[in-house]
């Protein structure tokens, strides 16, 4: 698997992006003017709504306001009101169930290993994605307030899932190099490596078409392939272990992870469209078809692992159930992003899903409603 780009080495290539965009960071800019200019001087450099774009923008994006994208600067208020912590959750339960040998079949064993071996790592991928990729060439300031917010919160579920790991005692060294040992998690993250790498690149910068398309293209695998649909069967497999009263602890814990990436799903999609708008050159017939092709081999590629964590019948799910769920979500996302259905018809086969948060009833700001949210204290899930 190719090794993700270190921080260092994206770090002069951020500077040399900003000072091309942004003239506030031009030389000329800290030459002290006559004073008869200064003030006049000072009042071209205030950011005007109009020049603030997602990407290639020509407004100062060290300033927040005006804002121009408000969907974005709500959705950083809510994700905020969404804090918690892996520590507040007792694992005492899971951690006594764990070690009773009669506790878990190996069928349920397999299930929460798996799950976790792809877990642990998913969600750094995402952060290095944001930090080092995405962040980079969003030029709305409002945009990247949410974004530093969501590069938080993969830490924190980062720090959930080994959390998890520590507390029942598993081996660290199986877990953490599942994604490189077991085929069905190492072929999710090795197809979204090239995403990534294609936007830590150093050498890569936005303001051509092919470049913007590479970079909305990485866009929608994030937010409607990784967290939209790679993370709904361990989803779904944990919270069924929560639902028979099995590894409750850490069903909570998945229960807040899976409330803040739909948030961060719906904020990626809001990126989407908002960028197809400002850009409608780049979403061309033959865009769409990669696109297309994208969702399809994402399906298979996570039916690929339902069927890899549960070989036989557990739980009361079986890995024939997951094809038609993947379909259903995969047309919810498609959806979003102003697709047609890829699987048409397809119904949702886990209703139980839809009690803890509906894809059905979910909403962007493009679809003009915002999913409420809550602090973790608060949280209800009754």
């Amino acid at each position: 698997m190719p090794a993700l780009q270190s921080f260092d080495a994206n770090v002069a290539p951020t500077a040399r992006a900003v000072q091309r965009a942004h003239p506030l960071h031009e030389s000329t800019a800290i030459q002290s003017p006559p004073a008869a200019h200064s003030q006049a001087a000072r009042s071209d450099r205030r950011v005007r709504v109009e020049d603030k774009r997602i990407i290639n923008g020509g407004a100062d994006v060290n300033q927040l306001v005006p804002f121009k994208y408000k969907w974005a600067w709500d959705k950083y208020l809510a994700s905020c009101a969404n804090h918690w912590m892996p520590q507040e959750i007792n694992m005492s339960r899971d951690i006594a169930l764990w070690k009773n040998p009669d506790g878990l079949t190996d069928d349920e064993r397999r299930l929460v290993k798996r799950n976790l071996g792809f877990f642990v790592t998913a969600d750094s991928l995402a952060a290095n994605n944001i930090v080092l990729g995405t962040y980079r060439h969003v030029t709305a300031p409002e945009c990247r307030q949410f974004l530093l917010r969501q590069a938080f919160e993969e830490a924190i579920h980062t720090h959930a899932y080994q959390y998890i790991v520590e507390s029942l005692g598993l081996d660290e060294g199986e877990i953490f190099n599942a994604y490189h040992e077991v085929a069905s998690i190492r072929d999710k993250d090795e197809f979204l490596i090239p995403f990534i790498d294609t936007l830590t690149d150093p050498d890569f910068v936005t303001g051509t078409a092919e470049n913007d398309r590479k970079l909305l293209k990485s866009l929608i695998v994030f937010a409607c392939l990784m967290e939209g649909l790679f993370f709904y069967v361990g989803f779904v497999q944990i919270l069924a272990l929560g639902r028979q009263n099995k590894m409750t602890g850490a069903a909570e814990q998945y229960q807040y992870i899976l409330r803040d990436e739909s948030m961060h799903c719906n904020f990626g999609i809001d990126l989407i469209n908002q960028l197809k708008l400002e850009n409608p050159q780049l979403w061309t017939p033959q865009f769409r078809d990669e696109v297309r092709e994208l969702f399809h081999r994402a399906v298979a590629l996570e039916y690929a692992y339902a069927e890899d964590t549960m070989p036989r019948g557990v739980l009361g799910l079986n890995a024939s159930m997951f094809k038609g769920y993947l379909r259903f979500v995969a047309n919810r996302r498609a959806q979003q992003i102003g697709l047609e259905a890829l699987f048409p018809q397809e119904e949702n086969p886990f209703p139980w899903m839809s009690e803890m948060i509906d894809l059905k009833k979910e909403r962007n700001f493009f679809e003009t409603r915002v999913i409420e949210y809550q602090t973790g204290g608060a949280l209800d899930w009754e």
